[in-house]
């Protein structure tokens, strides 16, 4: 037997399939680590018909009436659903309740359903005994009025508050009237609606058979938009293979320039600091010369000052006996002063650095930058290697790859997915080729039931005509002047007419409170038991109470469908997932159905893509860092010297002063310590050499001073040669071990690319192979995803529910119950109507009799014959009289003994 939904089952292979392999892919790879992901790919939108049922109903003005029937249920009917009452009655199915009720159980299940409807119960009640009962009074009051009783004899006594009890009567039957006449408008609103909502049972009915046929055309487009997405995965697989040297081969080159980057930076620092060294070298020769020549005739010179003032100073003046005292000892301070005028650095004594500049010059013939260079550019090549030792293993990937995509459109086509759709669109024309032919009966019924409403509220109208008519008969007609018995034909009709809807009302209204009841019943319980639980769901969780439909089915929907009743597959999950547009392939739980590994082995690609990618092997030894003749320039320039040049030496002359005194503090003592002699050849001689010393201080001392310190030059010869001593002496500060360093360093990563890099590069491999199976993982994902949320949304399954619940509840329950609710509001109104009305006949209708007013003072009693008992004779003196022409001829005091005659004046 064809269950529903079998076909569907079959759509939704290929994602098994997809999981399956996502399944054993993830099983391959045993080790979980952290890796960037892949690029994201975009498989663009899965291609989607649109469903034109709009599966809700707004009612219009009516839905005011809808909702104060709801609001009457409610108050009728105001405990909550009894969820397990009907749990347990459906479970029993009535038979033990029917069979064995006087079980303490089933008592107390009877109890819970009477407590329940209790509301119902009590309303049925009392239509049935207003149905029973108005007949049977019906009977006794029209026999009573036969008897002259109950307001049947046709007499009327008058009294003063007449006029008013006339018009208050008047306007309460026209205020019932009216409230009669909104019910049976109610009832005729209600009839006419349903009448017109049944018309939209077929354009309904179709909008859900058309998207239901949009479901299964469009259902094949989308497993084939899924399937040829594998086309982006593919694309971007080949791509990466492609472009393996950038990608993998790059990710080695990066992980190996951060450990081998360090000691060629090392090396080219080194080829700097060589360079650098021959500058500071090169610029301390001519700076020592230019500072050994200035000094050497500086020396030179102070020398002879010194001597020409000694021999000064051996004038007999400073030392006769004869000779000032002062002056002798001014002579001997000046002798003792000449120690000080002497140089004060001596650049003669320092060696020069040709040898080591000669040195530096034979290590720089070779060019250490352009060998780094050649290293880098060696580790630069990882990529391009990479290519061609991985070729083999690109072209065997990319077979794999075409062959997967292969796989993929051969499993697709192993299933009837085609034929299947075809034979459900088939049950989907069939079904609606059957539900077409039941529209003419649909039709005719609702022709029936039409006619039986309207017939209905036109027993209400006809009652309603009598009211009125006699109301505005009785009002037109009334004559303020005229009796009782005088009272005109208008008025008359009026009352007559009053007293036929009684009659009407009496022989329909038992009728019309019955159809009430009956319809009341089924309404009422529909709205409380099927509509309001099916918008609270409440319906739903008894339909997927366990073992309710099936004792051995825990969950009905899988066991019928499935035979797995342990699925967790609910109505109510079922309902809310296509309410939500997702797809049916995750609101009927396929993917816990089919086991595809007997249609397909799906593991063999993958194993055999990781396989492949993890066999990958590279060998990067070829990549050299450091030719030896670089090594061996970093070696020699460790030999060149500079370790013998005296720092301490040159460091301590630059520091010095040119001179060990200022001269022109000297020369400026010098004179005044000659002005204190007395004038003579003594104090001209030692003027002169002041005059001398100021003049070497102008030209040697300041000249010498301004090239060495003077910090506007571009170029000072002493700080030159203190910056060149300084970083010569820091370049040679330990420069073998620094050398050494280098070349460990060097030595290192060489021995990292050519015998450690295989760790690094089966790492970076596994990487590499992630991304790659990550373009499937993405295309799995994307496939579940668009088979949950956008491949065959169920939506037509839910929209046909609730077109159910709106043919039913909106269209049908709602209608009834306001069409009972406006009939037996009318009905229960004619009570009141048959009472008023009976009473304002009085007030209408020509009387047979009147009370009659006694006054002698205005009647003169000889005109007119009066008996003993009060009552007029018909012929006054033998004259008929107009006015008594009415009266009737029998005995009226016999027959109404407490009446008594009008007065009659003798001018009527």
């Amino acid at each position: 037997m064809w269950k529903p939904g079998t076909p569907l089952l079959l759509l939704l292979l290929l994602l098994l399939w997809v999981q399956s392999a996502d399944g054993e892919l993830q099983q391959e790879e045993t080790e979980r680590r952290r890796i960037p992901p892949p690029g994201k790919l975009d498989f663009g939108y899965v291609p989607a018909g649109v469903y034109e049922t709009l599966a809700h109903y707004e009612p219009g003005p009516i839905g005011i009436l809808f909702h104060m029937v709801h609001a009457f249920l409610y108050a009728v009917q105001p405990n909550a659903f009894p969820h397990d009452l009907i749990v347990k009655l459906a479970k029993d199915k009535f038979r033990a309740i029917q069979t064995e009720y006087q079980k303490p159980e089933n008592v107390v299940l009877t109890l819970q359903a009477i407590y329940y409807e209790i509301g119902f119960l009590v309303c049925a009640a009392v239509g049935l005994l207003f149905a029973v009962l108005l007949p049977i009074v019906g009977l006794f009051f029209c026999m009573c009025r036969c008897c002259d009783n109950c307001g049947g004899e046709m007499h009327q006594r008058q009294r003063k508050n007449a006029d008013c009890r006339r018009g208050l009567l008047g306007t309460l039957l026209f205020s019932t009237s009216l409230v009669i006449t909104m019910g049976v408008l109610c009832a005729y609103a209600a009839n006419q609606n349903l009448s017109s909502q049944v018309k939209n049972i077929r354009r309904l009915v179709n909008s859900n058979m058309r998207d239901l046929h949009t479901f299964a055309n469009d259902t094949p487009m989308q497993i084939d938009y899924l399937i040829s997405q594998y086309t982006t995965a593919k694309n971007k697989v080949i791509y990466d293979l492609n472009n393996i040297g950038p990608l993998l081969g790059g990710r080695i080159h990066d992980q190996l320039d951060k450990e081998v980057r360090p000691a060629l930076d090392q090396v080219l620092s080194m080829a700097g600091a060589m360079r650098e060294t021959k500058e500071a070298l090169e610029s301390v020769g001519p700076s020592l010369d230019v500072l050994q020549e200035g000094t050497g005739k500086l020396n030179l010179n102070l020398s002879q000052v010194r001597s020409s003032i000694n021999r000064t100073l051996n004038d007999p003046g400073c030392h006769d006996e004869e000779s000032d005292a002062t002056s002798v000892q001014l002579c001997l301070n000046i002798r003792q002063s000449l120690s000080q005028l002497q140089i004060s650095a001596n650049f003669t004594r320092l060696s020069d650095v040709n040898d080591q500049l000669g040195k530096v010059n034979d290590v720089l013939k070779t060019d250490l930058s352009t060998i780094v260079q050649r290293g880098f550019s060696s580790l630069n090549d990882t990529p391009r290697m990479v290519i061609e030792q991985t070729r083999s293993v690109v072209e065997s990937v990319t077979d794999l790859v075409d062959g997967i995509g292969n796989n993929i459109s051969s499993f697709s086509k192993a299933f009837p997915v085609q034929s299947c759709l075809s034979n459900f669109t088939i049950f989907i024309s069939h079904a609606h080729a059957k539900i077409e032919d039941y529209y003419p009966e649909i039709d005719k019924i609702d022709f029936y039931r039409w006619i039986g409403c309207i017939t209905l509220c036109c027993m209400v109208v006809l009652v309603l005509a009598f009211n009125y008519l006699g109301l505005l008969c009785g009002t037109l007609g009334y004559d303020k002047h005229a009796s009782p018995t005088t009272r005109g034909c208008i008025s008359n009709t009026g009352g007559t007419m009053l007293m036929a809807g009684v009659g009407f009302t009496f022989i329909f209204s038992w009728v019309l409170m019955g159809v009430v009841t009956a319809i009341f019943l089924v309404g009422g319980n529909m709205e409380k038991l099927v509509c309001e639980p099916f918008h609270t769901k409440a319906l739903f969780k008894v339909a997927d109470t366990p073992y309710l439909v099936h004792p051995e089915w825990k969950n009905f929907i899988p066991g019928y469908m499935y035979n797995d009743s342990e699925l967790e597959l609910t109505a109510e999950s079922l309902y809310s997932t296509c309410k939500e547009n997702k797809g049916i392939y995750l609101a009927m739980r396929l993917d816990k159905i089919f086991n595809i590994s007997s249609f397909l082995n799906t593991t063999v690609f993958t194993k055999d893509v990781v396989s492949q990618l993890e066999s990958v092997k590279i060998d990067l030894r070829s990549i050299i860092l450091l030719e030896p003749e670089g090594k061996q320039n970093l070696l020699n320039f460790s030999e060149a010297g500079l370790s013998e040049i005296n720092y301490a030496d040159y460091l301590e002359e630059v520091n010095k002063g040119v001179t060990v005194v200022d001269l022109l503090s000297f020369a400026r003592e010098l004179e005044a310590q000659t002005d204190l002699m007395p004038r003579g050849p003594l104090q001209t001689a030692l003027k002169g050499h002041v005059s001398t010393l100021r003049q070497i201080h102008r030209q040697q001392v300041t000249p010498m001073e301004q090239a060495m310190n003077d910090p506007d030059l571009c170029v000072s010869v002493k700080s030159s040669l203190n910056q060149s001593m300084r970083f010569l002496e820091r370049t040679a500060s330990d420069l073998p071990n620094k050398i050494l360093a280098v070349l460990d360093a060097v030595r290192d990563a060489q021995f990292l690319i050519s015998q450690n890099a295989t760790h690094l590069i089966k790492r970076e491999t596994r990487k590499y192979t992630a991304i790659i199976t990550g373009y499937f993982h993405q295309y799995i994902e994307w496939v579940k995803t668009s088979l949950a949320f956008e491949v065959a949304p169920c939506k037509p399954f839910s929209n046909m529910v609730d077109t159910a619940e709106i043919m039913t509840c909106s269209f049908l329950v709602d209608s009834m119950n306001t069409f009972w609710m406006g009939l037996g509001c009318s009905t229960l109104f004619l009570l009141p109507s048959v009472i008023l009305a009976v009473k304002l006949a009085k007030y209408y209708r020509r009387m047979d009799t009147e009370d009659v007013y006694d006054d002698i003072e205005t009647i003169p009693m000889k005109t007119m014959e009066i008996g003993n008992n009060g009552y007029h004779n018909e012929h006054s003196q033998g004259i008929p009289s107009p006015l008594m022409t009415s009266i009737p001829t029998y005995d009226t005091m016999n027959r109404f003994p407490r009446a008594s005659a009008p007065p009659r004046h003798i001018d009527w």
